[in-house]
This record gives C-alpha cells, structure tokens and sequence, in this order.
C-alpha cells in the first residue's frame, strides 16, 4: 500500500526538527478492523500529528502506547504489538491488527563547539555526518557564516563565549577549540565554576598546554578532581595535524565516550 498522501513530507519535516517522534504502522489486520494494513500515523509528546491507524478506541490507544514510548528513555526505539480489537483494546469488533511503532529522536545527544575557526570548522562538519545535534559558538560573525546550514546545527555569536555556559546541559558533550588559551581559560573557568560535568569535556592543546592549563585552574580555586575530567590533547591518537584528520579524531573520541556512557546507563 502507498504511504498516505503527504506523509513522506510530514515525516522529513519532524526528523529535520529534531524533536523526538513515532511513526506507527499498522502492519497486519485480520478480521474486522477499522483500517487496511499499511495505514500511518506520526505522533509526538503532544498526540497525533499526521494520518491515522483508524480512528476511536485503537487509536487512542496507539497513540497512548507512542507517547510512552517517548516518555520512556529506557524503551526500545522500535516495538511490535498485537492488540485483538475486543479483548485489548474495548472494540466491539472482533479483528486482530499488528502495530509497529518506530521511535525517532529519543535519545537526543549535543555537542558544543567553541570555536568556529580552522579546527572547529571540520569538527563541526564531521559531526554533522552523525545523529547529533551541535552547536557553534564564537565571537566573529565572519567565521560562523562559514558553516554549513543545517537543522542540525546552531550557531551563536558571543562577544563572550562564555556566556554561553549557562545553556549547557549536563548530558552535553564540548569541545573547547577557540583563538587560543587565553579564551579557551574562560570558558573552561565558567564550567567548572558551574559545577558542571558534561558528559565529555576537552580542550583542543599539547601536554604541555593540559598542564598550563592545569596550573591556572587550580589556582582560580579549581578542585584537582574536576580538572581530572578535562580531556586535552583530545582525540584519538590518530591522524596528523590536519584540521579533517583532527576532526575525525575528535569525533571518534567522542562517538567512544558516548558508547561508553550507555553502557554504564
């Protein structure tokens, strides 16, 4: 059966957002049901955004079932479901339908760039080969004009990039990589002075920079534990100095500290 009119596009709009979603397919009818099979809905956290399943009580109770789903991190993104219509789901009709409900967006991850320069130009561009969200911040406007137009992607100009800081949210991932250490400091400073602990940490630099950068932190009152956390050199040792080599490098780091947090989840 052909998907219903206009749901393709629907469907690239809400993935193109970003916001978590469920496609529903009624998958298989048998007997008296409300709807043939091949029938699509799209729900989000607020209900039923596209299409139908057929209507009344299943799909009340279909879209019920998706918003849990979205509710439910722990949930698997994707799950099949039998319902008899009279003993399930309340219908007077005795029909069977098999539903399968595609979960997208759920689990949402972020990386922040700071830093719109050489460096963090390909890094931006090799993440947004992945299922991520990024956001780019630097003070010169020329820089993150420079970027690609993405849903994906967000960038904020700040004459101070620190002041960014207070939007982080303590499952992001950032990376540090602005003009140089004397803004990179800043930022770092914000964050620890916050009291967050982003799920990944790192500042672009040499050893020798990590320890530098090590000796001002605790001078500004930096416990030695948090600055632990920090991630510099960072990426994996691979690659040149090339901006793409480093920015592979650093996106692979990342992609392993995330698989390492949902395990430990």
């Amino acid at each position: 059966m052909a998907a219903p009119h206009g749901l393709i596009e629907r469907l690239a709009e809400m993935a193109a957002a970003g916001k978590p979603f469920v496609l529903v397919t009624l998958v298989e009818a048998i007997g008296s049901t409300p709807q043939d099979a091949g029938t699509k809905m799209l729900v989000d956290a607020t209900g039923l955004r596209f299409g139908t399943v057929g209507g009344g009580k299943v799909e009340q109770q279909a879209i019920a079932t998706a918003r849990a789903l979205l509710a439910e991190p722990a949930t698997r993104d994707c799950t099949l479901v039998e319902w008899n219509l009279k003993r399930d789901v309340g219908m007077t009709c005795g029909g069977t339908v098999k539903l399968l409900f595609e979960a997208y967006h759920v689990h949402p991850w972020r990386v922040v760039v700071f830093g719109a320069g050489h460096v963090g130009q390909a890094v931006v561009r090799c993440l947004l080969l992945l299922d991520c969200q990024v956001v780019c911040i630097d003070s010169r406007q020329e820089w993150l004009e420079r970027l690609p137009a993405s849903p994906q992607l967000e960038t904020v100009r700040l004459d101070e990039p620190r002041d960014f800081v207070p939007r982080l949210m303590a499952d992001d991932f950032v990376v540090c990589m602005t003009m140089g250490h004397a803004t990179d400091v800043p930022v770092l400073r914000a964050i620890f002075t916050a009291g967050l602990e982003p799920t990944y940490l790192g500042v672009i630099g040499s050893r020798a920079k990590r320890e530098v950068l090590r000796r001002e932190l605790e001078d500004a009152g930096v416990p030695a534990a948090a600055i632990e956390r920090l991630r510099c050199p960072i990426g994996l040792p691979i690659g040149s100095n090339q901006p793409g080599e480093i920015a592979v490098s650093v996106a692979a780091e990342i992609l392993q500290i995330r698989d390492a947090a949902k395990h430990r989840a």
